[in-house]
C-alpha cells in the first residue's frame, strides 16, 4: 500500500496535546509596572516591597495554563496541579466571567465538583474536543455530520 503524498499520514489522529495559556504579552506589563514604581520603591523604606506585585504577575503569567492531551486534562496553577481523566469529566459549563469580556470554561466532573479550566476560551472548545478523542462532542455546528431524516414514502 502506498500513501498518498497529499495527504498529511497523521490526519486521522487528534493532536497530541493542546496547551492553553495566558498570553506572554503581560510580562512586559509587569516590567513597566515595575520600572514604574522606581520613585516610589526607594521612597521609604520597606517600600522595595513594590516589587512583589510585579514579580507574583509575571509567575502567575508563566505557571498558570490547561493542557488537555487524548488521556487527561492537566491544570496548572500558582501553587499545584491536578491531572483528570476524561473519563471523570461529565460536561464543560461555561460561565460569564467576572470581568467584561470573555466566558469562563469549568469542567464538571463525574462527582458533581467543578474544574476551572484556566486560559481556555469558548474560541477553544472546537480544539479542546479534537484533542480529547471523542471524550468531549464537537460544539461546532459545521463539524457535526447532517441530520438523517426517514425517507419519505
Amino acid at each position: 500500500m502506498t500513501a498518498d503524498p497529499h495527504q498529511p499520514a497523521d490526519a486521522a489522529e487528534p493532536p497530541p496535546q493542546a496547551v492553553f495559556q495566558i498570553s506572554r504579552l503581560g510580562i512586559f506589563v509587569a516590567i513597566a509596572l515595575a520600572f514604574f514604581a522606581i520613585p516610589f520603591a526607594f521612597g521609604a523604606p520597606y517600600f522595595w516591597f513594590v516589587y512583589v506585585v510585579p514579580l507574583g504577575i509575571i509567575v502567575w503569567i508563566l505557571r498558570v495554563r490547561t493542557v488537555a492531551d487524548p488521556e487527561a486534562v492537566t491544570v496548572r496553577r500558582v501553587l499545584g496541579t491536578r491531572r483528570v481523566p476524561w473519563s471523570q469529566i461529565s460536561s464543560l459549563r461555561l460561565l460569564p466571567s467576572t470581568r467584561s469580556r470573555g466566558t469562563r470554561v469549568s469542567a464538571v466532573l463525574t462527582d458533581g465538583a467543578e474544574l476551572p479550566l484556566p486560559a481556555v476560551h469558548v474560541r477553544d472548545l472546537p480544539q479542546l474536543a479534537a484533542v480529547s478523542g471523542g471524550n468531549l462532542p464537537d460544539p461546532d455546528p459545521r463539524a457535526a455530520p447532517p441530520p438523517v431524516h426517514p425517507p419519505d414514502d
